[in-house]
């Protein structure tokens, strides 16, 4: 337990060197940072980033849809976040008649703005250490199981606390694989109505073939607001309700970026593995990854072609479509960037140099080798539970037979009326972006490739007999899709018409197929998979602190795990290649040049064309354009899309949207040299707003800084 504790010690005041910008620093501690940030540039206090007893840039700054992150910029509520971000919100409310993906949409009062079932943002109202409570009872002597149940414990009465008598959420996370635990505590809006949305071929500019690349050109914002009662207080959602008054929102400077200027990211980056085994790097790189891209390219050839021959294809699977190839393309970057960084062979000489110094240290010794031998162990079983994940669960409608059947058993005690009621109202939402032919086609793909990959003996028997029985999973795709209920939206309304229990699908083939997948992975796989990782995860801890112990002057931040974070750093171009040089922005002349009225990707809305044809630019102009995108070398991970960019100053500059290509391994090995964070412009998201949206009001609300 002393060891821990003098561990943890030299966790929070190690302040030693780190590769130049990177890291994801906690905002609570981020005055032990501060020194370094005003080297860069940084002009401001801690206090003016976090602080519990006055209003601070935190306060600006929103958890969005849990996964993205929003930040405020008027002092009625208004949220400026990604486009992708909203997408699904914006895609919900669009259809042939009014297609909002296409055209986008601008509401011209408040009272034209669209509310959003299930979307919520929360504020981060404080967080704090509780390591020293948590583990107050802990000793060494403890099994594991009794460790996790006194944290478990702890935790739950420390929520409890900061929960009593007020309207907050709570929760407990692990940092450091479990050294360290901090609190955070959240104050939730479940009113959040869409105000604006560029069109998609400015929002999503580029579509898949830009995604991750630069230079960029893609003006990836929406705009939101929430709403409150009347007392400014969180409430459903009610015509009565109030723009919401937030305790700070961001100044937005005109200025504009340079070459060298500092740059803050704040936001909640979703997970980063940057002290992972070797072996564990070399399984992402070498094995899962190329399966997952292989499967994924499968799927998206497919939808791709169905999409362009259809626009109500198109509108009903963009948000899908999306969703699939982000990590598709993600991941080949990842790929590449570790093999090109030789970050495998670079964790294999670090295991050697930390064997060696913990030769001597009995708590040490010999972790990294149990960690090789516990991948190797888990490597087939990973395997299997990527190509379910990938090849089985991704079939829409057998993924939708296992949602329905979870469902059924969760409305067990109600009566087969009242759970028919609750299916149907999934079934209307599973069918209105759903297309059966994309998902057959997909289906026979990607199952096809699922029996020639997974290994014989961790297949499940029954699918390896229906293959026997059919022949070809083409046959067997043909038998699922005409016989099973899921088929057929009047079929499955009028089956469930009296009512539905747990036996009511037992004899359909697509539920069928979801339990026998689903059976085998719970049985077979997964028991373990959980006891491999419980092993991996308890040395993570003992590691962890052997790293921090065995390079005592080096700053260690904890791996990304959705909260809120800082990262800093300044804007810069950067060499990908031999004789190649990227420059730091992008801007309108870019997008002219791409512009293509033949690729959907491409075709921006006419009247952005004759805004350029004119030259009229108005206050966004700078020699003769307008600034588009830029990029900095801030180290940012999924979850930090929409992300407010802040200068020197602490005034909104951009919003933060993607990564390079080349850099998209920064999850797991970071390079100051070719990592960059993608930032849309806020000068580009201005001119939109005033010059193709006609919005000038929105505008208005906000304050702007020369």
């Amino acid at each position: 337990m002393k060891r821990l504790i003098l561990s943890i010690f030299i966790l929070l005041l190690t302040l030693g060197p780190v590769n130049a910008d990177e890291g994801m620093w906690l905002p609570l501690i981020i005055k032990e940072r501060i020194p370094d940030m005003q080297k860069k540039g940084f002009r401001l206090t801690a206090e003016d980033l976090y602080s519990v007893n006055q209003a601070s840039l935190k306060d600006a700054i929103v958890h969005f849809g849990g996964g993205c992150t929003g930040e405020l910029i008027s002092d009625k509520g208004l949220i400026l976040t990604n486009h992708h971000c909203g997408f699904g919100q914006i895609q919900s409310h669009s259809s042939v008649e009014n297609d909002y993906l296409r055209d986008g949409f601008w509401a011209k009062t408040m009272e034209d703005e669209l509310p959003n079932r299930g979307l919520s943002v929360r504020f981060l109202i404080r967080m704090e250490d509780v390591t020293k409570e948590v583990l107050s009872s802990y000793n060494s002597n403890m099994s594991e199981e009794e460790r996790a149940k006194l944290v478990s414990e702890k935790s739950a009465a420390i929520i409890k606390r900061a929960t009593e008598n007020n309207h907050y959420q709570a929760r407990v996370e692990a940092l450091y694989y479990g050294n360290q635990y901090f609190l955070f505590v959240y104050e939730a809006f479940n009113d959040v109505r869409l105000v604006g949305a560029p069109p998609s071929s400015i929002g999503k500019f580029g579509g898949d073939t830009d995604n991750w690349m630069w230079p960029r050109h893609t003006g990836d914002f929406a705009l939101f607001r929430i709403y409150s009662d009347k007392d400014n207080k969180p409430a459903a959602y009610s015509k009565d309700n109030r723009p919401y008054v937030p305790k700070r929102f961001f100044t937005i400077s005109t200025n504009g970026v340079s070459e060298g200027d500092f740059t803050l990211v704040y936001g909640f980056p979703g997970r980063t593995q940057q002290y992972i085994h070797s072996d564990a790097v070399r399984y992402i790189t070498e094995k899962s990854n190329p399966h997952k891209i292989d499967l994924r390219t499968k799927r998206l050839d497919i939808q791709r072609e169905e999409m362009n021959k259809s626009q109500d294809v198109r509108i009903r699977y963009a948000s899908k479509n999306a969703s699939v190839s982000n990590a598709w393309k993600k991941w080949q970057g990842e790929s590449r960037g570790i093999e090109k960084l030789n970050t495998i062979n670079e964790k294999i000489e670090f295991e050697k140099g930390f064997n060696k110094w913990a030769d001597g240290r009995e708590e040490y010794k010999r972790v990294t080798e149990r960690l090789g031998e516990l991948y190797r162990n888990l490597e087939p079983y990973a395997f299997a539970t990527d190509y379910y994940n990938e090849a089985i669960i991704a079939n829409e409608i057998i993924r939708f037979a296992g949602t329905i059947s979870a469902a059924i058993k969760r409305n067990s005690k109600m009566t087969p009326q009242v759970s028919a009621a609750n299916i149907k109202n999934m079934l209307e939402a599973f069918y209105k972006d759903y297309y059966l032919p994309i998902d057959k086609r997909s289906f026979i793909a990607i199952v096809e490739q699922y029996s020639k990959s997974v290994p014989s003996h961790m297949q499940p028997a029954p699918f390896k007999e229906m293959l026997s029985q059919y022949g070809s999973v083409s046959s067997l795709a043909d038998y699922i899709f005409s016989e099973s209920l899921l088929a057929s939206p009047e079929k499955i309304y009028a089956y469930i018409e009296s009512g539905v229990d747990e036996s009511s699908f037992n004899n359909d083939p697509a539920f069928a197929l979801y339990d026998i997948f689903y059976s085998n992975h719970e049985s077979n796989v997964k028991p373990v998979t959980d006891e491999i990782n419980r092993e991996i995860n308890l040395l993570y801890r003992t590691y962890m602190r052997g790293q921090m112990e065995y390079r005592s002057n080096h700053s260690f931040y904890p791996d990304a795990n959705s909260t809120l974070r800082i990262t800093y750093g300044n804007v810069s171009g950067y060499k990908p290649s031999d004789a190649v040089y990227y420059k730091h922005l992008s801007t309108l002349e870019g997008i002219m040049e791409k512009d293509n009225p033949d690729i959907y990707d491409y075709n921006i809305p006419q009247i952005l064309r004759d805004v350029y044809k004119s030259k009229d630019f108005g206050k966004w102009e700078v020699n003769g354009t307008v600034p588009v995108c830029f990029i900095a070398t801030n180290h940012t991970s999924g979850g930090n899309s929409g992300s407010p960019v802040i200068n020197a100053d602490g005034h909104l500059i951009g919003i933060n949207f993607d990564r390079v290509w080349e850099g998209t391994m920064s999850d797991i090995a970071f390079d100051p040299d070719v990592c960059r964070n993608i930032s849309l412009d806020i000068r580009y998201v201005l001119f939109v707003i005033d010059k193709v949206a006609g919005a000038s009001h929105l505008i208005e609300e906000m304050k702007l800084a020369n």
